[in-house]
């Protein structure tokens, strides 16, 4: 028994895997309908945020006690995990490294001390005065006058990130620090060409896997469209953002999938491309969806062989290209009536749905193609995912 913490499509995708592998989920769900509860036989309805709903789901009877307790989100209290590792309770990934995910300060002074590529970065006092003190001084120092302010927790999918040229920019983030909200990082705006993610794996006794690096194509700040492998990357350039992904999970002692988002740029010393680290994510990730369908292990199913500490499977590819394209948002009132037309126009496409409300730019589902021509995957992907969006 895996227990699980969040009701998203994370954990919903995390079912087919488990129901192969004859192991049990158990999740901890924000809604009974949520996206995970419509395929999971055994949930409970509960906030992240509640000690006592994941006491409850970890151990509700001494009968079915979970073996080990995972995520689908970050978002889940750092000083209960502990407790809950100090008395017994295997938790992966654990809590000293789930922090890494939760506070960019802290992902960014522990990347800088491991040495790894990280963008230029302070970080910003929460005395208004200083803050904005510290932010002139980095834009001072900056080519454009301009930089990327963040705040420390909470951010995801664009949320959280603004680009800046003045304090004034972030005015409210700096009088909500000072009265006790996360405060915020500055740092420097790089000037990537494109946006890479590296995939890896590893469980408690060390074995690491790493998948293909992908491209990862953002629309407003939400991942549009995944290219597996990255197209025209050099096998240099490849290792070096495998070995950072294997460099962060070892350095950071972290269990199950993680997702390294990075930056590619043109290093202005070499005139060569080099990459550089954005995020961290401590679960499946977006990135990592075209794996269900494009390789021999899918990220859900590594990530559970992972935190029971299983043999980790292949990642090799299993056709030359895969593309993933999100279904962010959609004008039809049911997702499912444009499965007819998709599929007998795209009899080789692959739809997960995720059992969601439609709402504008919401992620709604995702559609794999596979496929030896890159040109043509990529086109009907796109073609697939806009059918399910109504277009």
């Amino acid at each position: 028994m895996i227990a699980v913490v969040g009701g998203g499509q994370l954990a919903r995708m995390m079912a087919p895997a488990a129901g192969e592998l004859g192991v049990r989920l158990r999740a901890l769900v924000e809604a009974p309908d949520g996206s995970a509860a419509q395929v999971l036989t055994d949930t409970r309805v509960g906030a992240a945020s509640d000690e006592a709903a994941i006491r409850a789901l970890i151990a509700p009877d001494d009968e079915d006690a979970a073996a080990v307790l995972t995520f689908e989100h970050e978002h889940v209290p750092n000083a209960l995990l502990q407790d809950l590792l100090e008395h017994g309770t295997p938790v992966h990934p654990g809590p000293d490294a789930l922090v890494h995910a939760q506070d960019k300060i802290i992902m960014r002074t522990r990347l800088t001390e491991l040495g790894l590529p990280c963008p230029r970065w302070v970080p910003v006092p929460t005395d208004p005065d200083a803050a904005r003190s510290v932010i002139a001084d980095f834009l001072a120092g900056e080519r454009d006058g301009e930089a990327v302010a963040k705040t420390s927790r909470g951010g995801y999918d664009g949320k959280g990130v603004r680009v800046i040229s003045s304090s004034d920019d972030v005015a409210d983030w700096i009088e909500a620090a000072a009265s006790g909200a996360p405060p915020l990082l500055v740092e420097e705006k790089v000037p990537f060409t494109r946006e890479l993610a590296a995939l890896v794996a590893r469980r408690p006794s060390g074995e690491v896997r790493t998948w293909p690096v992908v491209e990862s194509i953002q629309r407003d700040g939400v991942c549009s469209e995944v290219i597996a492998p990255a197209p025209g990357i050099s096998a240099e350039l490849e290792e070096r953002a495998e070995q950072i992904a294997r460099d962060v999970a070892t350095g950071l002692g972290v269990t199950g999938v993680l997702a390294v988002e990075l930056f590619e740029y043109l290093d202005p010393a070499t005139g060569e491309p080099a990459v550089s680290v954005n995020e961290l994510a401590m679960r499946p990730h977006n990135s990592g969806h075209w794996t269900i369908d494009g390789a021999v292990t899918s990220q859900f199913e590594q990530h559970l062989r992972a935190v029971l500490d299983l043999p980790l499977g292949s990642t090799d590819p299993v056709a030359p290209w895969t593309v993933m394209a999100n279904v962010l948002g959609s004008s039809l009132t049911e997702l499912t009536d444009a499965l007819p037309a998709l599929m007998e126009r795209f009899p080789e496409a692959r739809v997960n749905l995720y059992g969601k409300g439609i709402r504008a730019g919401r992620k709604l589902g995702h559609v794999n193609v596979s496929g030896s021509d890159l040109d043509t995957v990529r086109e009907r992907a796109l073609a697939a995912a806009a059918l399910l969006r109504g277009e």
